[in-house]
């Protein structure tokens, strides 16, 4: 039960951090009002990493569906633990986003455009083409699994002159913030079209909180695009962790 618990609380983590900088660009009167595409991807590149740092050590810090099917997929996971992470890691972005709209409780009311209010909780494409932003999404994914699997490979050949072991250094220190960095030039290269979710349980769990949440005037939770944030991530998790196990890149 304590990985469960682990991926809950650090996909908490990830939306609160993560969906906090969106609500702080975009809502009324705050005061990153405005902040930009920069702020927003750093603030969500390091909101995995800090959720990593947290809970990496107890879960493996998934905080993904998409990286628990790929890694399962692959052998890398076992399948009888998948349905418990991606409960937890739904439950878990679900909460979080409670706790930004709890943070920015007296925003809401200030800000009129109800997209700008959405737009806290899930994401949403800049140019509606389905298929398009559905390709978007797939090869965001599969660029992050790449980049996953490469990180925790490379942890696994670290060492030093004399032959010291660093491994553990190098995975418990320095790649979770690697794969923050990962996160950060997915979003600032092909984040723009979708707003990269790459991670159904960042759309979902915090599109079911809009929908349930009484924010002032928000509007609609845009059901009808909430499939491509969900099966645009898990094809292209499976994709780029079978591009890393077809290539033998892990050896």
């Amino acid at each position: 039960m304590l990985v469960y618990l682990a991926e809950f609380i650090g996909t908490a983590i990830l939306i609160l951090l993560g969906g906090g900088v969106v609500a702080g660009v975009s809502l009324a009167r705050s005061k990153a009002l405005n902040g930009g595409w920069i702020v927003v991807t750093m603030g969500w590149g390091m909101a995995v990493a800090m959720a990593v740092y947290v809970v990496g050590s107890t879960s493996g810090a998934h905080i993904n569906p998409a990286v628990t099917l790929g890694l399962a997929s692959i052998g890398e996971f076992e399948w009888a633990l998948v349905p418990g992470y991606i409960a937890a890691q739904v439950a878990g972005a679900f909460v979080g986003a409670c706790l930004v709209f709890l943070a920015y409780s007296a925003h809401w009311k200030h800000t009129e455009d109800p997209e700008a209010k959405l737009g806290v909780f899930s994401t949403s494409p800049g140019v509606r083409n389905p298929i398009a932003n559905l390709a978007t999404e797939i090869i965001g994914t599969a660029m992050l699994l790449l980049g996953i699997l490469g990180i925790g490979a490379n942890a696994d050949a670290v060492t030093a002159e004399g032959g010291v072991d660093l491994s553990g250094l190098f995975a418990n220190g320095l790649a979770p913030l690697l794969v923050g960095l990962l996160v950060l030039a997915i979003g600032l290269s092909i984040g723009g079209p979708t707003g990269y979710a790459i991670n159904p349980a960042r759309d979902l769990g915090p599109r079911i909180a809009h929908a349930v949440l009484p924010i002032p005037g928000k509007g609609s939770s845009d059901w009808g695009y909430s499939w491509i944030p969900v099966v645009g991530p898990i094809i292209g998790g499976l994709i780029g962790a079978w591009i890393w196990k077809l290539t033998g890149f892990g050896g």
